[in-house]
C-alpha cells in the first residue's frame, strides 16, 4: 500500500469482507489505489459505501498544494519541446475542416461568420484550458503523473461528490464512445472528401460514373492500408499528407485571391435556419480536444502548455486566424456557389486538378491514422473475450469497421450535412459539455467562488453545447433527407 499512497494520506480500514476481498476505507485513498491498480492492469474492487467523508479538508489541501508535483514524476523516453508540441497541435488541428470553412461561412454570412468563428474558437480553447487544469488538479490530488481524457473523467467522478461516484465507469465509457463515434465519423467524411475530389479529375477522361462507385472503389485500398497495426509505420503517411495538404492550401489561396469581389457583394448575415449547419461545421473544424491530453502528457515542460501566451493559446490563435481567413475569403470569392469543400470550386485547369488529386491522396493517407485510435479503444474493451484467436478476431473487427465507414459514406454522400452532424453530435459533447461537467465536479469540494460564478459559467457553456447539439443534429439530418429525396 505504501507504493500507492503518498505521505499524509493513510487508509483507514473500517470493515473488511474476506469473501469479496473489499474494504471500506477513506474514499480518497481508495480512489487512488483503485485507479493506479487499474492503470497498471491489476484488478481491484471498490465499494461506494464509505462511511467517512469524501476527502478530509486537510488531506485535500495537502494533495493539491503539497509536495507532490506530477510533472516531476513523468518518465518520458522522448519528451517534446514547446515548439514540437506546438507543431503537433497544429498538425492535429489542421485537417479537412479547413476546406469546409467557406461552406460554413455560406451558412452564417460573411461578417457574422467571422465573428462567430472567433467566438467558437475562444470557447473551444477555454474548454481545453478547463480540461487540462482539471487534469493537473486531479494528478496532484491522486498523486499520479498524468491522465488521459477518459481518465480525467473517470477519476473526477470517482473522487467527486457522493452522488456522482457510481457514475465514474459510465463517464469513461461515454468519453470513449463519443471519441469512437467522432473519429469513425471523420473516417466517413474522409471517404466522401476523397471521392468528391477525385471524381472531377477522372470525369475529364472517363465520364459517367456515379459518386458511389468511387467510394466503393476505395474499399480494398482502405482495407489493405488499415491492416497496418504499428503507428510507427503510419508516421511517414502523416508526413506526406501534411506536405500535400500544405501545398494544396497554398494553391487554393492563390485561386481565392485571384479575383476577389467587393465585401458588399456578400450578405453579412445569412439566416437563422442555416446557423446550426455553421455551428456543426465550425466546431468540427476547430475542435482539437482529442489530441490535447496526449500532447500535454508528453511535454518536457507541461507547465508551458496552458498560461499566457502558452503553447495552447499560441497554437489555437493561429488555427482560428487561419480558418477564419480561409472561410472569409473563400466565401467572398465564390458566394452562393461555394461547395462543401472549397477544392471542388477550383477550375478544370491542370494546376487546379493537381490540387484535387493532392487533397484526395492526403486525406486517403490520413484515414489510417484517424482509424487507429477508435480501433484501439474498441479492441482494448473486447480483447479479453477472445483469448483463443485474438489476431483473427482483431483483423475481422478492423475490416468490418472499414467496411462500415464506406457503407455509411455511400448512404450519406452529402458532405456538408455529414460534417455538421459529426461536429454537432460528438464535439459538442466532448469539446464543450464534458469539460464543464468535469470542472463542476472537481471544484465542488472547494466551492464555486463568489456568486457561484464557476458553476454559472459552466452551466452556460453546457447550455450552449446542448443548443448546438440539438439544433445542429436536427438541421443536419433534415438537410441529409432533403438531398436524398432529390
Amino acid at each position: 500500500m505504501k507504493d500507492f499512497v503518498g505521505k499524509g494520506v493513510r487508509p483507514i480500514i473500517t470493515d473488511y469482507d474476506p469473501k469479496k476481498r473489499t474494504a471500506r476505507t477513506e474514499l480518497g485513498d481508495l480512489v487512488l489505489v483503485k485507479y493506479k491498480c487499474q492503470s497498471n492492469g491489476v484488478p481491484t474492487s471498490m465499494t461506494n459505501g464509505s462511511t467517512l467523508p469524501l476527502v478530509a479538508s486537510g488531506i485535500l489541501k495537502d494533495a493539491e498544494s503539497g509536495g507532490y508535483n506530477p510533472f516531476e514524476h513523468r518518465r518520458l523516453q522522448h519528451p517534446t519541446t514547446d515548439m514540437e508540441t506546438l507543431i503537433h497541435l497544429l498538425k492535429g488541428s489542421l485537417g479537412t475542416g479547413i476546406l469546409a470553412m467557406p461552406y460554413a461561412f455560406a451558412n452564417a454570412g460573411l461578417f457574422f461568420g467571422l465573428f462567430a468563428t472567433f467566438t467558437i474558437g475562444v470557447i473551444c480553447t477555454y474548454c481545453i484550458h478547463i480540461l487540462v487544469k482539471c487534469s493537473h488538479i486531479l494528478c496532484r490530488r491522486m498523486k499520479v503523473p498524468s491522465l488521459g481524457f477518459a481518465d480525467v473523467a473517470e477519476v473526477a467522478f470517482m473522487a467527486g461528490p457522493p452522488g456522482v461516484r457510481k457514475f465514474s465507469t459510465l463517464a469513461r465509457a461515454i468519453i470513449n464512445l463519443f471519441l469512437v463515434i467522432d473519429l469513425l465519423g471523420c473516417c466517413c467524411v474522409y471517404i466522401v472528401f476523397v471521392a468528391k475530389n477525385i471524381r472531377p479529375v477522372v470525369e475529364l477522361y472517363l465520364p459517367g460514373h456515379d459518386l458511389h462507385w468511387y467510394m466503393i472503389a476505395l474499399l480494398p485500398l482502405l482495407i489493405v492500408m488499415n491492416l497496418i497495426r504499428n503507428l510507427k509505420f503510419l508516421a511517414p503517411f502523416s508526413m506526406i499528407a501534411n506536405i500535400l495538404i500544405g501545398t494544396s492550401l497554398g494553391i487554393i489561396l492563390y485561386y481565392i485571391f485571384l479575383d476577389l469581389p467587393s465585401f458588399n457583394s456578400r450578405p453579412a448575415f445569412a439566416s437563422v435556419e442555416t446557423l446550426p449547419l455553421f455551428f456543426g461545421t465550425a466546431i468540427f473544424a476547430l475542435e482539437g480536444i482529442g489530441v490535447v491530453m496526449p500532447l500535454e502528457n508528453n511535454m518536457k515542460t507541461p507547465t508551458h502548455f496552458i498560461g499566457c501566451p502558452g503553447v495552447l493559446n499560441t497554437g489555437m490563435s493561429f488555427v482560428v486566424l487561419l480558418y477564419s481567413s480561409v472561410g472569409f475569403f473563400g466565401y467572398l470569392r465564390y458566394g452562393d456557389k461555394t461547395e462543401e469543400s472549397i477544392s471542388i470550386n477550383l477550375p478544370d485547369d491542370p494546376l487546379a486538378q493537381s490540387v484535387k488529386v493532392m487533397i484526395a491522396v492526403a486525406i486517403f493517407l490520413t484515414y489510417a491514422l484517424q482509424f487507429y485510435v477508435p480501433m484501439e479503444i474498441i479492441w482494448k474493451s473486447l480483447k479479453h473475450r477472445f483469448t483463443s484467436r485474438p489476431k483473427l478476431v482483431e483483423t475481422s473487427i478492423r475490416i468490418s469497421l472499414v467496411v462500415l465507414t464506406v457503407i455509411i459514406a455511400v448512404l450519406v454522400p452529402n458532405l456538408g450535412p455529414l460534417i455538421s452532424l459529426v461536429g454537432a453530435v460528438c464535439l459538442s459533447v466532448l469539446g464543450l459539455m464534458f469539460p464543464s461537467v468535469i470542472e463542476i465536479i472537481v471544484v465542488y469540494e472547494k466551492g464555486f467562488g463568489r456568486f457561484n460564478w464557476i458553476l454559472w459559467k459552466n452551466l452556460l457553456i453546457i447550455a450552449f453545447g446542448i443548443l448546438g447539439l440539438v439544433t445542429g443534429t436536427m438541421t443536419s439530418l433534415h438537410d441529409m433527407f432533403k438531398e436524398q429525396a432529390h
